[in-house]
């Protein structure tokens, strides 16, 4: 069997390594218990989180044991890697509702059953601790030197940095002993942002253990001009369906740049190598099939193969002039509630189209908006209550299809 430490790297996955010869051999002559941590901000994980769970499915298909580390209890504190300003505080309610959120979609790619993999939440060892006895134990091993260089902290400190948000790389730091005493974990790994935190971690079980542990870290997904994926007009690119219909999930990663699409197909998805380098060479609407291929299989490694074929369908029928709104994703407005004419662009901000009327204007007076087919070219343009009633496929920009009716 190929080492997965090849297949990672030949699909660009890898950003940096502590030991690189010495993962690559340890990956390929043992079965090797790694672990990844997501902490709950919120109560769906996003795509960013997708990368490194479709890397514990690589891991995983090449007999290594992958443990999920839910943060209820770092979630507590936040993580300022990354961050310009501090997390908001979240009640231990809130995070541990998160926390059961991230186990199901975690499931959807990883296979937990019969020992395959190990869900663990740090909260178990974290929220108790006695804060004098930590610091004594697990501070006395950290540098403040060698911490206020780390770039997680460094990006922080000109704008202020809190004491709750300086322990977090500790705390983290304590998490990879713990599972290395408890399960014998070997390797962390994580987005390039955690680079420090993992450092801290392998030091410290060096220090308290007085053995080698490793850490690999991975690229963050970012468009072929380095501006960070996962974000829509609406918000963040959320793995719940309630959050982001599979349908605009789809159609998030079929609309990707030309210049992405293969990166992407090697990165989030498990289609061969050597069908990738195929589509490489492809150019115009041989491209656009790469980009349904891409939007397909992301989908159904989220959403199941049922919801992904429906998401391709519908954009199929829309695409292909059938004008299917199946599936398109939908607003109902209370007809109670309506006058007997609406302003379109009322609507449109009721529908989450746009932001403001300000850029709705703006759209329209560019020729960038449609009702049934038809281009609107006056901003000010009302649509009726039984117009509404019947139903309206709005149409904002070349690709974006909305469905808006009334009861």
């Amino acid at each position: 069997m190929e080492n997965v430490f090849d297949i990672l790297k030949e699909r660009g996955l890898i950003a940096q390594t502590t030991h690189e010869d010495e993962i690559r051999e340890l990956l390929g002559k043992e079965k090797v218990t790694f672990y990844i941590g997501f902490d709950p901000t919120a109560d769906s994980l996003h795509v960013g989180h997708f990368l490194q769970m479709v890397v514990m499915r690589h891991m995983q298909n090449a007999g290594h044991r992958p443990i999920a580390l839910v943060g209820g209890g770092t979630g507590m504190v936040g993580d300022p890697s990354g961050r310009t300003d501090m997390r908001q505080m979240m009640t231990v309610e809130t995070i541990n509702h998160n926390c059961e959120c991230f186990k199901k979609q975690l499931s959807s790619i990883v296979d937990f059953s019969e020992g395959k993999a190990i869900m663990v939440n740090n909260a178990d060892w974290l929220r108790d601790l006695n804060y004098i006895e930590f610091l004594r134990d697990i501070g006395s091993c950290f540098s403040v030197n060698e911490m206020l260089r780390a770039k997680c902290f460094q990006t922080r400190l000109e704008k202020g940095l809190s004491f709750i948000e300086f322990n977090y790389m500790l705390m983290q730091s304590y998490d990879f002993l713990q599972l290395y005493k408890n399960y014998g974990c070997k390797l962390e790994l994580g987005g390039d942002d955690q680079w420090s935190n993992i450092l801290g971690g392998i030091d410290l079980v060096r220090r308290k253990e007085n053995q080698q542990v490793y850490g690999m870290t991975f690229t963050l997904l970012t468009t072929s001009d380095g501006k960070k994926m996962g974000k829509t007009a609406k918000g963040a690119l959320w793995l719940d369906s309630e959050k982001v219909s599979p349908y605009d999930f789809y159609q998030y990663w079929r609309n990707v740049d030309d210049a992405d699409v293969c990166r992407l197909l090697k990165m989030v998805t498990f289609v061969p190598m050597d069908e990738i380098s195929e589509m490489e060479t492809w150019e115009g609407a041989e491209l656009n099939k790469a980009k349904a291929r891409l939007a397909f299989e992301v989908t159904k490694l989220v959403h199941g193969e049922a919801e992904a074929l429906k998401a391709k369908q519908t954009a199929e029928g829309i695409f292909g002039g059938a004008g299917s709104a199946g599936d398109m994703p939908s607003t109902e407005l209370s007809l109670s509630e309506l006058a007997d004419e609406t302003s379109l662009l009322d609507i449109m901000v009721a529908a989450k189209l746009i932001p403001s009327k300000g850029e709705g204007r703006r759209l329209i007076t560019q020729g960038g908006v449609s009702v049934d087919d038809v281009k609107i070219a006056e901003p000010n343009q009302k649509i009726s209550k039984e117009s509404l009633e019947k139903g309206i496929v709005i149409k904002k920009g070349k690709k974006v299809y909305h469905k808006v009716t009334a009861k």
